[in-house]
């Protein structure tokens, strides 16, 4: 039996169900790259102001974040709803980020309305996920520190959660050498470009002194001029995963030796700039049973056990420091990868409309289960303090 509060959630969200899903349309048709998303976040934040929310734009030392807030009592739980809006550069809303902030809106304005236990609402708008990864510099601003769970949404191929997330650490590599005419006086150079292929190999000798989970990519990305001339300058660009980031970074440590090892062999300078650095999530398997319980009471479609392994994510690092998760609600036809064609085609679909809703019901009636019960919500803090005791890195 469905509780009567889910009941007028689920309600509530049918009746805005007509100018959510025109919102997510409305971003679909004008996606902004990340750091760019003024009209979208814009949107998300006239909206939540009109409804009664007290909002800070411009949070984190990013323009186009936001945090909007609804408290009711106080000493309720902190319920953290993060939203994306940014698009992909020359492709658009791919990734199905148009979707997110529509589904967190509905949810919001649902729990506002219909629950009336003590609670506090934060919905915090992050943009630039594709990219520098938004929420890295949040947090480094002090965001997300105000909330005791964060949950978020987003399209996919089946409606499911995960488990692990890969840390992941970027590079950029630069050699800095000693130019000269590679034919009529090569002994005078010190070849940057020497140093670039000197530590791609030595990345292959690392390769069999890793764990097993450890992903090692690189390339070229500056190979210093002509190949007449010994180049006094190239670039390289290294992508260093693994699912437990203490772990990379005992790798990382690694590879800066390798790179100190092949500037001193070619009698070069290296200088090493890392450009982005995403945690593993620290999964909460008690959070994640409830969202499904309550895409299961939905009858969402495609429901799939958790995915055990994924990519990379900014929310990680969200998910590295406070209980998290992410429903993933099924509107692409199975198998169908993000990033693609097949993404583009479905983003204004009845699937996707579907999803927008499904979401903000599944987001709504999981936060009001750690609203009405203290108990989960204890579960929940304590699952992750025990996982993130034998991961954590302060």
């Amino acid at each position: 039996m469905i509780d009567g509060t889910k009941k007028g959630i689920f309600s509530f969200i049918d009746e805005i169900q007509p100018e959510i899903c025109a919102m997510s349309d409305d971003l679909f048709d004008n996606p902004e790259i990340g750091l760019q998303e003024h009209r979208s976040s814009g949107i998300l934040v006239e909206y939540l102001q009109k409804h009664g929310f007290s909002v800070t734009s411009g949070i984190g030392g990013l323009e186009t974040a936001f945090r909007a807030t609804y408290k009711k009592g106080e000493n309720g739980p902190r319920i953290g709803l993060l939203c994306e809006y940014d698009a992909l550069e020359n492709i658009g809303h791919a990734c199905g980020h148009h979707m997110q902030g529509p589904a967190v809106i509905g949810a919001a304005l649902a729990l506002k309305e219909c629950c009336e236990e003590e609670h506090e609402i934060v919905v915090y708008g992050t943009p630039a996920e594709e990219t520098v990864g938004g929420k890295i510099e949040m947090l480094k601003q002090g965001c997300f520190q105000d909330i005791d769970v964060a949950l978020m949404m987003h399209g996919s191929p089946t409606t499911t959660t995960d488990v692990k997330s890969m840390a992941m650490s970027n590079f950029d590599v630069t050699f800095h050498g000693t130019s000269a005419h590679a034919a009529l006086a090569p002994e005078k150079g010190r070849s940057a470009f020497d140093g670039v292929l000197l530590l791609f190999q030595g990345i292959e000798f690392l390769r069999e002194h890793v764990l097993d989970d450890t992903r090692m990519h690189y390339t070229v990305t500056d190979s210093g001029g002509p190949a007449n001339v010994v180049p006094k300058r190239a670039t390289a660009r290294f992508s260093l995963r693994s699912y437990d980031r203490a772990y990379l970074d005992e790798v990382i440590k690694r590879f800066k030796k390798i790179v100190q090892g092949a500037a001193l062999m070619t009698e070069t300078e290296a200088e090493v700039l890392e450009i982005k650095s995403l945690d593993n999530k620290i999964p909460v398997l008690s959070l994640n049973d409830i969202l499904m319980k309550n895409a299961t009471i939905l009858d969402a479609p495609r429901i799939t056990p958790p995915r055990e392994k994924t990519g990379s994510t900014d929310f990680g690092n969200v998910m590295y420091r406070v209980p998290g998760s992410c429903i993933r609600v099924a509107f692409v036809p199975e198998g169908t990868s993000s990033h693609s064609d097949g993404y583009l085609t479905a983003g204004k679909s009845q699937e996707a409309h579907e999803a927008v809703v499904l979401g903000a019901k599944i987001l709504a009636a999981s936060a009001f289960d750690l609203i009405s019960s203290p108990e989960a919500m204890e579960r929940v803090k304590e699952e992750f303090d025990s996982a993130r005791a034998k991961s954590y890195r302060g």
